[in-house]
């Protein structure tokens, strides 16, 4: 049985279950593989087929991210300011989530 995250000894979004690192790490890498987006358009001349690829390697990730995270929001494992930063904000940049994943681990615990 499924108990809310408030109560004691219940998995909360500060990262006790299993999920919340994955979902971190790929968060992190994901906000990376933007910003060598970002260099490649913007700083490097919009070189093909990197710009293509690093383009629908973000939009992959952020559908992926936005589904996975709403998904851990319903089972309480992530908040739901944390999917809606990875769903809503994460497809203006991944840095939204992934700060926000820093800022659970630090108010929920250590992971």
């Amino acid at each position: 049985m499924r108990t809310p995250a408030g109560e004691a000894g219940a998995s909360t979004a500060s990262g006790s279950s299993g999920a919340f690192t994955p979902l971190k790490w790929t968060s992190f890498g994901h906000s990376c593989i933007y910003l060598l987006l970002l260099i490649c358009a913007f700083a490097l001349g919009k070189p093909e087929p990197a710009t293509f690829a690093l383009g629908l390697t973000h939009g992959i990730l952020w559908i992926a991210m936005s589904l996975a995270c709403i998904t851990a929001a319903r089972l309480q494992i992530v908040s739901l300011r944390l999917a809606v930063a990875v769903a809503v904000l994460g497809g203006i940049g991944p840095f939204f989530g992934s700060w926000e994943f820093v800022r659970e681990q630090r108010r929920g615990g250590s992971c």
